[in-house]
């Protein structure tokens, strides 16, 4: 081989065994190989030798390329592992060590609302009904004697969705879980005790009301059911869920498309914070005889009583949380308070 052929091999050898990083490698390699190296300069020579000789030429061009090719991809390879020895290094664990362990999770406050809800009713023999949240206009609007023109048909209160259902009733996120009662009701025969805890949607948006909200409702209906069945159930269920009897708890008369008469209940703590304010926490009434023909039973034989509630208002009361939106936040210095 021609003496200056080894000259540049020699020189190739001392320039990547200096390289210290992938980039100088890349550039050690460049000043040989690249397109103005050493050795592609002396490549594009070859057309000015004669035939035999250029072969001669091209041959040990040939040899002298792959010889820096195999000492670049040694130094890479020793970087690599170099690397990765140090990070290695770096990065170690030693296995002997206790483990740190995960933090322990814990239950949503609204669901252990729900949870406490469903357990307090299923003592007294009620169901827990579970159904679509997106529903027909029929089960959430007419079965529930509501008019065509009534206000939470709008599209102000109400989302509705694309596209109808089997039967040509429109969709929409219901409003409330009203919708399940009618559905539990059509299926099963008198006694029908059941409650209904679920997610509801109106458009409404502020520190005490939320787009998406959590709502229960009750029913019973049975053929010697009355009005004082009603407040007998609530307001037990309401002492409860707080724990105590300090409390005092009235119905106000109110209007409801689907009870007849119907009332507003509200309560009243005798201690604490809140004590001597009347709240309200709950909508209810005597079934519409229209709702129980919906359910496919004879108003002049059965007769019911039905409440709804919200599931926030509730766990805002029983928790003393001033607004709603940090049931949603997703911050766990909140959260982590219900799970001590």
């Amino acid at each position: 081989m021609d003496s200056s052929l080894q000259d540049i091999i020699d020189d190739a050898r001392a320039a990547v065994a200096a390289s210290a990083d992938p980039a100088a490698l890349a550039n050690a390699k460049a000043r040989f190989l690249g397109k103005d190296g050493a050795v592609t300069q002396r490549m594009k020579a070859l057309g000015k030798l004669s035939g035999e000789e250029r072969s001669r030429v091209g041959k040990e061009l040939n040899q002298v390329k792959q010889t820096i090719d195999a000492l670049v991809a040694e130094r890479e390879a020793a970087l690599t592992k170099a690397e990765l020895d140090a990070r290695l290094a770096q990065e170690s664990i030693d296995v002997t060590l206790p483990g740190r362990g995960l933090g322990k999770g814990g239950l949503h406050p609204l669901t252990l609302t729900i949870e406490r809800i469903e357990a307090i009713f299923r003592s007294i023999g009620f169901d827990v009904a579970d159904g679509p949240e997106i529903e027909e206009d029929f089960f959430n609007f007419t079965a529930l004697n509501t008019p065509e023109n009534h206000p939470a048909r709008s599209m102000h209160d109400t989302f509705y969705v694309e596209g109808r259902d089997d039967h040509g009733h429109g969709l929409l996120l219901r409003t409330h879980t009203s919708p399940m009662q009618i559905r539990y009701a059509r299926m099963h025969a008198p006694p029908i005790k059941v409650i209904a805890p679920g997610k509801t949607y109106r458009v409404d948006s502020d520190a005490t009301h939320s787009p998406m909200f959590h709502q229960f409702e009750g029913l019973w209906v049975d053929d010697n059911i009355s009005f004082a069945d009603l407040k007998s159930v609530y307001a037990d269920f309401l002492k409860q869920f707080f724990e105590t009897d300090a409390l005092d708890v009235r119905f106000r008369p109110s209007y409801f498309p689907f009870t007849e008469p119907s009332a507003e209940i509200d309560m009243r703590f005798a201690t604490g914070p809140l004590a001597g304010r009347w709240l309200e926490v709950s909508g209810s009434g005597q079934v519409h005889p229209n709702v129980i023909r919906n359910i496919g039973l004879d108003p002049e034989r059965y007769i019911g009583f039905a409440f709804g509630s919200g599931i926030e208002r509730l766990a805002m009361l029983r928790y003393g949380v001033g607004d709603l939106r940090l049931f949603y936040d997703n911050d766990l210095r909140f959260l982590e308070q219900f799970n001590r």
